[in-house]
């Protein structure tokens, strides 16, 4: 089996170092150069090293058609390169300058009811459309030919947060062809895989197939299934055009687009092949309706997706706020400690970037109060601006972590086209549907333990975990049920839940029993699932001397799925109502492996127990071997050799953690560490093993 790589390179090796930097719009102050003078200034008290540049910039690079302006990018990249600073150069496909919508109105999307939108706004571009292409196509080999040799040139940034669908004539004709390729040609097989007959919906001319729409069809949800493949497939075409000429005239420069956490338009494991690095804007809601600790972990699962997604290679956290956002319905800063805590925390799940949006506020528009480095006031006096030039020096003494990775024995499936049939489907409870919230619910108990996960798609290679677990896998691509069966018959802990098995990939039920295609590594069948109001409750009762030694009893609420032991044994029951007495929870023995399944939706505090016994029983890899107070977790980092443990408080009161006989080394502080250590609120620790 090939081996992955404990290190990797830097993400370009002309700079081996933590990148920290933001989102710079320089074209925006072109009428008043002394502020980019100032901005040099600026950027060395921030230990900044990288600024993100021409993210929406086509206007001023382009003001009219074929006439290219780039007078002042030269004296912006030059004026960078002059002061240590680094250029992460993007494409400006974005958002278009208005002479190309007015000329070319082939380029402006058009929305679901079939109306093509006026020129403004971003991201709004028909990514079919040839003329869009062409000109994206051109402008990025302007921008590769001009700076290809420029020592600011350190990575290629590709538009800006891909997203959203046109539906225009080229875009259905498109999807046509796409269908035709996928379907052989064969209107009856799209037919048989759709369920077409359902309400006489039958197509008969492939001309008829229209992408859903509120006025039109919205039922088929196989059509549903195939319109979002095609977005992503869409979409990709399109940033592989503009990537084109980029990788033909740099071909040593890295490129990246920036991802949107677990954005639901895209499907991202599809995009990871064309890129070179995986990079993300993480825009969490500290201090907010939760408490932080609560939405730490589920930042952390994000962040363990976009390490995933090349399978452990570092990540670029692309974007985040240094204090607030804008357009988040409650505008709260960052409290002391947690702008160091919350960029630490993309550190230790494998970032080896901490990038800002934006450098300096924009004086007007939609984004003039949105958080920045440099504050309208223009001068390095805040608060914010002395929390980001603390994260710069912590970041300059990291450098032995650049490259590293962790190689999980745990995985988590989070899969996207599981997500759109869960989405799309009619059922159980349609506002508390959930799957994105019960996959980070099975991920806490991990990240309380400090437990490192990968989190992957259906389709990923299961054999190097020792447990993996599929929430709520209610779709079931094909392979898929038959290499988890290989998994568990070689030694594999397999853990799946209720609403698992139901559907193939068109979304066409399985027949002859649910959980379908996993009924058989299981052991158990599931006759029919019990949806409750939220004032319902059950309990689930554990069975005395179960093999987990899980004892007492737990609460049930929102799903009950009613099951039948078939080869499963039952470790625990339902207690009320109907089916008192039916089996809740089972394993199944499975040639040298089992399977557990879950059948009842829970409070947390079920999870925290069944993993912690699993955590135990597999003997799971920890980031440290010691207990850890609620709201705080430990991460790992490592090359194979030198082991980096991140301990971090997500509470706003003081933590201990006993490190008993274990040494390590602050990598802050240079101090050695070892016993007990207090953790401030809001506070982190760097240690390196000795």
């Amino acid at each position: 089996m090939f081996m992955k790589p404990m290190k990797y390179p830097p993400i370009n090796p002309k700079f081996p170092h933590f990148l920290h930097g933001g989102d710079y719009n320089p074209d925006q102050w072109k009428h008043t150069p002394e502020v980019w003078d100032e901005d040099m200034r600026l950027m060395k008290l921030a230990h900044c090293n990288v600024m993100s540049v021409g993210i929406f910039s086509w206007a001023s690079l382009e003001p009219e058609e074929g006439k290219f302006e780039f007078g002042w990018l030269d004296t912006i990249m030059d004026k960078l390169a002059e002061n240590g600073v680094y250029a992460i150069l993007a494409t400006p496909s974005g958002a278009r300058p208005a002479w190309l919508a007015a000329k070319y109105p082939e380029v402006l999307r058009v929305l679901p009811n079939r109306v093509r939108i006026l020129f403004g706004g971003r991201h709004n571009h028909c990514y079919t459309s040839p003329v869009y292409r062409e000109k994206t196509r051109l402008i990025n080999q302007k921008l590769a030919e001009r700076y290809k040799d420029h020592p600011a040139l350190l990575a290629w940034h590709v538009s800006n947060e891909y997203g959203g669908e046109c539906h225009c004539e080229l875009c259905q004709q498109a999807f046509r062809e796409w269908l035709k390729k996928k379907y052989d040609n064969d209107l009856d097989k799209l037919n048989r895989a759709w369920w077409t007959g359902f309400w006489s919906h039958t197509y008969t001319d492939w001309d008829q197939i229209q992408s859903p729409a509120p006025h039109g069809e919205g039922s088929i949800h196989g059509l549903n299934l195939d319109w979002k493949r095609f977005v992503t497939h869409q979409t990709i075409e399109f940033m592989k055009n503009e990537i084109a000429p980029l990788r033909e005239i740099t071909p040593n420069v890295p490129v990246t687009t920036n991802f949107m956490g677990t954005y639901t338009g895209l499907n991202y494991w599809k995009f990871a092949p064309e890129l070179d690095v995986i990079s993300w804007d993480n825009y969490p809601r500290w201090h907010g309706e939760e408490p932080d600790w609560e939405l730490a972990y589920k930042v952390a699962f994000v962040h363990d997706i976009n390490r995933s997604l090349k399978g452990g290679k570092p990540f670029m956290l692309m974007e985040s706020t240094p204090s607030m956002t804008n357009w988040m319905k409650v505008a709260k800063l960052k409290r002391p400690g947690m702008h160091l805590l919350s960029s630490i925390q993309a550190v230790a799940h494998g970032s080896d970037t901490v990038q800002y949006f934006q450098w300096r506020k924009s004086r007007g528009c939609v984004e003039k109060f949105h958080g920045a480095v440099v504050d309208h006031c223009g001068h390095e006096n805040t608060r914010v601006f002395r929390d980001v030039a603390e994260v710069g020096k912590v970041l300059e003494k990291l450098d032995p972590i650049i490259g590293t990775t962790v190689r999980p024995e745990v995985a988590i499936i989070y899969d996207w086209e599981n997500r759109w049939a869960i989405d799309d489907m009619k059922g159980l409870i349609q506002d508390k549907k959930d799957y994105l919230l019960t996959c980070q619910s099975h991920y806490r108990p991990f990240w309380e333990n400090g437990v490192p996960v990968d989190v992957i798609d259906m389709d990923c290679d299961f054999s190097g975990y020792k447990l993996l677990i599929a929430p709520m896998l209610y779709m079931v691509r094909p392979g898929v049920a038959e290499r988890i069966e290989k998994f568990v018959e070689e030694g594999g802990t397999f853990v799946t839940t209720y609403w698992s098995g139901i559907v193939d990939e068109n979304d066409l039920c399985f027949l002859g029993g649910f959980p379908g295609p996993l009924r058989k590594v299981t052991g158990i069948w599931s006759e029919e699932i019990d949806a409750l109001y939220d004032h319902d409750v059950n309990h689930v009762v554990l069975k005395d001397d179960n093999p987990l030694g899980l004892k007492g009893e737990y609460e049930a609420r929102e799903l009950c799925d009613l099951i039948h032991a078939e080869t499963a044994e039952v470790l625990a029951t339902y207690k009320s109502d109907f089916y008192a007495g039916r089996p809740a929870l089972t394993v199944n023995s499975f040639g040298k492996g089992k399977a557990y399944y879950i059948a009842f939706r829970n409070n947390g505090d079920f999870l925290t127990d069944f993993y912690g016994a699993l955590i135990k029983e597999l003997n799971l890899k920890r980031a440290v071997d010691t207990e850890l107070p609620q709201g705080v977790t430990a991460q790992m980092r490592t090359d194979g050799e030198r082991v980096f443990v991140f301990i971090l408080n997500f509470v706003p009161e003081e933590r201990q953690v006993d490190l008993k006989e274990m040494r390590f080394k602050d990598m802050i502080t240079g101090e050695d560490v070892t016993g007990r250590v207090s953790l401030p609120p809001y506070g982190v620790k760097i240690l390196e093993r000795l």
